[in-house]
């Protein structure tokens, strides 16, 4: 316990130059988690995939559709529970700022929901949405967003599916099964799509964007996914099937580079803050090569005197990652509230605080090593005519 407080008194004897050290580690460590955290939210719709689901697309594009009869094929392929179909809508709300942006999917209503366990969704509800045509379903992110309640009427247009205005009425609210769960999507009837497209371009309708894919057996991935791309092959419109993890990391490589910089930039910022904490410890043991020459005369081991400035390093980078640690969760929730749904799971994971805690530990330890070997072994002579 001596030893701790006479740690903890050493660390503020230069006072200035102690809490702009510890004020660097606060902003270094905080900024190393938000930036972990911008990276996990990116990697937020992949993390949340189950492994019983797959997605099949066309072959050669995404852009390209899918014959709908290929839903009872691929229904009928051994180790297949359930498919549904999903068509990206393009939908644009308002206008197309990104506030106003949200997903837009027309999907089977009858079975959607059940390949999805993470939407909690009320059985009135769902039942209300399955017998109105028109009915959609809103996630509770966009929902808060722009205060939609069930009764009101959606007008949205789609540059995708021509011109015109398009209603759709909300008959439900999912919520997220918890926190890693995205909910800024709308649900609304592929049925009712298709009509309109028999209306307005008759070539256009019975085509499907992908299959969602339901499997009984998670490790049967592979081979379900190698059938039902046999079933299909040499046809006008053939089949690549993968997981639903693989999928959606399909789009996120399209930003790999920007997710990699952001590692990257996280990581320098802990090698600054430790090149600054690593002089902050030179300077100290330097101005103190007299003290320590005086402990050692006075019988004081090598071990002790290293000691410490390595527990002074240790102390001041651990105090610093604390108040980093904590300032992150606060901060953190700010940063969601003012970027909306662009990051719609965003929240400081264990493992961050786990790298953050690390990071300190790490800087603490590395700066303090070789401030300590010198002070340990500095000569009693030489130390006692320094004047610093």
């Amino acid at each position: 316990m001596y030893y701790l407080r006479l740690v903890f008194k050493n660390i503020f004897r230069h006072t200035l130059r102690s809490l702009l050290t510890l004020v660097g580690l606060v902003v270094a460590i905080l900024a190393f988690g938000l930036l972990q955290t911008v990276v996990n939210a990116w990697y937020a719709g992949a993390d949340m995939a189950s492994a019983n689901r797959l997605v099949t697309r066309n072959a050669t594009s995404l852009v390209f559709s899918m014959p709908a009869y290929y839903r009872e094929r691929i229904k009928a392929i051994d180790g297949v529970t359930a498919v549904a179909i999903s068509n990206w809508f393009g939908g644009v709300y308002k206008d197309q700022t990104f506030k106003n942006f949200f997903a837009t999917f027309a999907v089977d209503s009858d079975v959607f929901f059940d390949l999805y366990p993470e939407f909690k969704v009320k059985p009135d509800e769902l039942l209300a949405f399955k017998r109105d045509q028109r009915g959609c379903m809103v996630g509770r992110l966009i929902a808060d967003q722009h205060g939609f309640k069930v009764g009101d009427v959606i007008p949205m247009t789609s540059p995708i599916y021509g011109g015109g205005t398009w209603e759709f009425t909300v008959r439900g609210i999912y919520e997220p099964k918890d926190q890693t769960t995205v909910t800024r999507q709308l649900y609304f009837h592929w049925d009712y799509l298709n009509e309109q497209m028999k209306k307005r371009f008759p070539k256009r309708a019975e085509f499907a964007g992908v299959f969602i894919v339901q499997i009984a057996d998670g490790s049967r991935a592979a081979e379900v996914s190698q059938a039902i791309d046999k079933e299909f092959r040499n046809s006008l419109a053939e089949t690549l099937t993968e997981t639903e993890k693989a999928f959606s990391l399909g789009f996120v490589a399209q930003t790999e580079a920007i997710v990699t910089a952001v590692k990257i930039v996280s990581f320098v910022v802990i090698v600054i803050i430790f090149a600054v904490v690593a002089n902050t410890m030179a300077m100290t043991a330097r101005e103190r090569l007299a003290e320590y020459a005086t402990l050692k005369a006075l019988g004081f081991p090598p071990v002790f005197v290293a000691s410490l400035i390595f527990g002074e390093s240790v102390m001041i980078s651990a105090l610093g990652g604390a108040i980093g640690i904590a300032l992150t969760f606060p901060v953190a929730a700010g940063f969601k509230a003012m970027m909306g749904t662009m990051f719609p799971v965003f929240y400081v994971t264990g493992q961050t605080v786990a790298m953050q805690a690390t990071a300190a530990l790490a800087v603490g330890v590395l700066a303090g090593v070789l401030p300590s070997i010198r002070a340990a072994n500095v000569k009693i002579v030489d130390g006692l005519r320094y004047a610093g």
